[in-house]
């Protein structure tokens, strides 16, 4: 049995990211301040809307490689 992975930053709260990108929806779950990034980040690079963030989080997989997105 594989333990869930754990926050980088446990301090923080957890969000929802809901990222759609070339027809694609995937939902992901990271700390406030790597989703913070990650939707700035995409944002520069992809379409305004193709992320929505939430707070339900429950059954989501946590953010891949979601330590990268701590510093900007």
């Amino acid at each position: 049995m594989r333990a869930e992975p754990v926050s980088p930053l446990p301090s923080e709260p957890d969000v929802h990211l809901s990222v759609f990108l070339h027809g694609v929806r995937m939902d992901f779950v990271a700390c406030l301040t790597a989703a913070l990034v990650f939707v700035a980040e995409h944002r520069d690079r992809h379409y305004l809307d193709a992320v929505s963030v939430d707070t339900s989080v429950s059954g989501h997989p946590r953010l891949p490689n979601e330590r990268l997105y701590l510093e900007p």
